[in-house]
């Protein structure tokens, strides 16, 4: 059974060491759990789509509460799904001080990542059309 977890986070360390780390476990550990997803980072905050197999992505999502590099952890969607739209990453990464600002503020109030301030299905459609414009690196 696949599922898709959509959660955001503050850094506690925003810096670009710490956040590297992150997502250097990510790619070290998701391929071999079977996880794919997707991550954004800006203004201290990640808003993160994870996919996988249910017992991995609750694992993972179980982890990521715990871990000292991450506070005000939020769940904003939880699904069962038929296919991965993520799945072309092991964790594909989104800078958003190089996005076109417009690309934020189709989706909130202001031209900013705040996934507090938005819907689950409103932060999802943003990761979507991230990845349908070709926003992330970090593919494989």
């Amino acid at each position: 059974m696949l599922v898709r977890l959509l959660y955001c986070s503050r850094a506690v360390d925003t810096g670009a060491e710490a956040i590297e780390a992150i997502l250097a476990q990510s790619r070290q550990h998701n391929p071999v759990s079977g996880i794919t997803g997707i991550l954004c980072y800006g203004g201290g905050i990640f808003l993160q789509c994870i996919e996988g197999g249910r017992m991995q992505v609750s694992d993972l999502f179980g982890s990521i509460q715990k871990d000292a590099r991450h506070k005000d952890v939020a769940l904003l969607h939880y699904e069962e799904i038929f296919e991965r739209r993520f799945g072309g990453w092991s964790m594909g990464q989104v800078n958003i001080s190089k996005l076109n600002h417009s690309v934020l503020l189709k989706y909130s109030e202001k031209p900013e990542l705040d996934p507090y301030a938005v819907s689950g299905k409103v932060s999802l459609s943003l990761l979507e059309d991230l990845a349908a414009t070709a926003a992330i690196c970090g593919r494989g």
